[in-house]
């Protein structure tokens, strides 16, 4: 009995050091986890990439990355209105192991599927600039441009520039990109309201110039009275302003911009009044500290909003303006080509 005894309490013994030495592996495999997480890549998805509304995104991702020590995978397809492109990298990131998704999605109800499935996998999920038809919750949180502020800018300087009254042509209310229509309504909203004597004439738009140039032709042919052009995308300002420029008949048609993507904004032609232009520098860097504060297990702002700012002439080479167009190199060093 006593050597029975014995062996049996050898037995546990044996059994309750092997028990410890798993569990002691088992918290280090916990540990080398969260440590590999923390240098797992946040993926970051514009609808596009070299352009002056996408490119101050980068640098404020990578900007806020070296501050909570992670990395940025950038990429997007060629074309903003290359949705199915949008959706490839999407999915590319719900099959590899990133540590959160900052998306700017080219048409809503498109990019739905995808980001259920990146929230469900437990992937911290910023959208920036223009909202899905999801509510924030449950992994999803929102760092949007405010478009009730950017129409409202652009409504008031038309009211400016045509004294109350008028009609004033309203290009690129593209119906896939929820921001933009929400711009078109505050700036319809704004003028009903303060500004009943201007007339209003809306134009469908996409993403591509060449088509924006004939829905342009078409819309000043059919409003010869219009003295103003406000168009809700650069596709559609870029071929309001080479209409007018081809047609004298119009040159005194002055326009409003949104969303520049050039390598830098200069007015080097009288056609074009203003721009409102938003800050996707900031708000890269407030979708990054949401995706770490998660990722640390804290609270984030599931709703926050940035307001947009009207560039004109005269504000040009003021500090804040010089800020929001600077597109000089970024510190950074990226390699889009690898998926972690």
């Amino acid at each position: 009995m006593r050597s029975r005894y014995k062996t049996d309490a050898g037995l546990v013994r044996v059994l309750y050091s092997r028990s410890r030495y798993a569990a002691t592996l088992f918290l280090i495999s916990l540990g080398l986890g969260c440590s590999s997480s923390k240098r797992r890549p946040i993926a970051v998805i514009p609808r596009t990439t070299g352009t002056g509304l996408w490119e101050p995104e980068h640098q404020g991702a990578e900007i806020a990355a070296a501050k909570f020590g992670t990395r940025i995978y950038w990429n997007a397809p060629n074309r903003e209105d290359d949705i199915e492109g949008q959706i490839s990298l999407v999915n590319q990131v719900n099959l590899s192991r990133f540590s959160g998704l900052i998306l700017s999605p080219s048409q809503a109800l498109a990019l739905m599927s995808p980001v259920r499935q990146a929230v469900g996998r437990g992937v911290p999920t910023v959208v920036l600039g223009s909202a899905l038809p999801l509510p924030a919750g449950n992994g999803l949180y929102y760092v949007l441009n405010d478009e009730d502020v950017g129409g409202q800018l652009a409504a008031e300087r038309i009211a400016t520039l045509m004294n109350g009254h008028g009609t004033v042509l309203v290009l690129g209310v593209n119906p896939d990109i929820a921001g933009i229509m929400k711009r078109a309504r505050s700036f319809e909203r704004f003028l009903s309201q303060s500004y009943p004597e201007i007339r209003v004439v809306k134009r469908r738009g996409t993403f591509n110039t060449l088509r924006e140039q004939q829905t342009a032709q078409q819309a000043l042919r059919e409003n010869s009275e219009a003295t103003a052009i406000v168009a809700l995308m650069w596709s559609s300002t870029r071929a309001a302003i080479s209409v007018i420029k081809e047609d004298t008949t119009h040159s005194s048609v002055k326009v409003i911009g949104f969303d520049p993507d050039g390598s830098a904004l200069s007015f080097d032609t009288p056609i074009l009044d203003s721009v409102v232009i938003e800050d996707t520098r900031t708000m890269a860097q407030r979708a990054v500290e949401i995706i770490d504060l998660v990722n640390r297990g804290q609270s984030a702002p599931q709703n926050v909003a940035f307001s947009p700012t009207l560039v004109t002439r005269e504000n040009l080479n003021e500090d804040l303006i010089r800020k929001l167009t600077d597109l000089g190199p970024a510190p950074y060093n990226w390699d889009r080509s690898r998926i972690p």
